[in-house]
């Protein structure tokens, strides 16, 4: 359900002090932000911006905390209207470490997504699906374009900002862009930079998408979609964001039931599936279902270009100028973002800075699936008023 916010209608932004608008809890809204100039060059002319919210912005807008989504996510944080559980419930609602019978809580679809802000499928002035024409867009664009979105709302300076994987760059790019906005940002399961490792894998997974032959150079809008590509990219993407121990204590080299590779009939026209082959056609169907291609690539190379010292003199001249209080996590079986990039990044800023430990067995999605770990610390160092 996504409702027209009421501040989208004035380009005035709320006066902290002044009373906050009213929300319903987990209800997807959107604002327009105006036109936005883009890092790499060009210009979208007019951005909207889909967002959820839960909890009640104080008087003087000093309760309010923004959590970022990784790259397939969506605005869904917490339980909300119509009870629809969200991604991150162990971390967000009443009572829990993001306490929002305390906290305002907001939670933003990225510049280029595909859940109600301004993408590719998204119409043009002309009222055509942008498709290939959709500009490149970089994280630091998207936290531009929040920080318009945190003007509607009258938040002038963040509580905290926090977010995981893709959602953990944008916090840090929070940090160093809006030094003076954010009071804590917590970045989890990321480092500074994408490497050239994680470069080369979001590059088969783009690959796999351009090289589907219903991709049309990402004009496919009106016809048939290129579902083989997404699939495929998703496949390449989840093998990275799970561990070998958790493959072989789920999957071992079980066959699928009766589609045992080993014992299908003479002459038949497949060979039937392992078990983790199975798995991983789920989880392409599961996406392919809710995620539109292009947005996949752009944010694929949104996150690609995700280094924090561009532009500003490297890594520890670009975290000096950052005031907020980090609070650094990593998970230690990931083998996408290792924990040795949060050592890295922690190293680089001032002062003493440790890096928590998830311990999961699962690999990168521990920041998803074991974030409660670290809810008493975040109670503790974060989310105290």
């Amino acid at each position: 359900m996504t409702v027209a916010d009421p501040l989208a209608a004035t380009a005035v932004p709320a006066v902290p002090g002044t009373e906050a608008p009213v929300h319903r809890d987990g209800v997807v809204r959107t604002v327009q932000i105006g036109a936005l100039q883009l890092e790499a060059g060009g210009a979208l002319p007019e951005v909207e911006l889909a967002y959820e919210t839960w909890g009640t912005l104080n008087a003087d807008a000093s309760n309010a905390v923004l959590i970022q989504h990784a790259l397939t996510g969506d605005t869904h944080v917490a339980q909300g209207h119509g009870l629809e559980p969200g991604w991150w419930d162990a971390l967000v609602g009443p009572g829990k470490p993001v306490d929002t019978n305390r906290f305002f809580v907001v939670a933003a679809n990225m510049l280029g997504g595909c859940y109600g802000s301004t993408g590719p499928s998204s119409p043009d002035p002309d009222g055509r699906a942008w498709g290939s024409r959709f500009p490149f867009v970089t994280i630091r664009d998207s936290v531009r374009a929040e920080a318009r979105l945190a003007d509607r709302l009258g938040i002038r300076r963040w509580h905290a900002v926090l977010g995981g994987s893709m959602g953990g760059a944008r916090a840090l790019e929070w940090g160093v862009t809006y030094p003076d906005r954010v009071r804590h940002c917590v970045v989890v399961a990321i480092g500074a930079y994408s490497t050239a490792e994680q470069i080369a894998l979001a590059q088969a997974q783009l690959l796999a998408i351009r090289q589907d032959p219903h991709f049309r150079d990402g004009d496919y809008y009106g016809g048939p979609v290129p579902a083989s590509g997404l699939g495929l990219a998703r496949r390449i993407a989840h093998i990275s964001y799970r561990s070998e121990p958790e493959f072989s204590f789920r999957f071992g080299r079980r066959g699928q039931g009766a589609e045992n590779p080993l014992e299908a009939p003479a002459g038949a026209a497949s060979r039937g599936r392992y078990q983790v082959e199975s798995y991983l056609d789920h989880q392409a169907d599961k996406l392919v279902q809710r995620f539109d291609a292009n947005s996949y690539v752009i944010l694929t190379e949104a996150l690609m270009s995700h280094d924090v010292g561009r532009g500003r003199g490297g890594l520890q001249r670009a975290l000096a100028s950052a005031k907020a209080e980090f609070f650094l996590a990593a998970v230690n079986s990931d083998r996408l973002y290792f924990p040795d990039q949060s050592e890295e990044l922690a190293r680089a800023l001032p002062g003493e800075v440790p890096v928590h430990t998830i311990d999961a067995k699962i690999g990168h999605d521990g920041f998803l699936t074991e974030i409660g770990q670290l809810g008493p610390e975040l109670r503790r160092k974060v989310f105290t008023l």
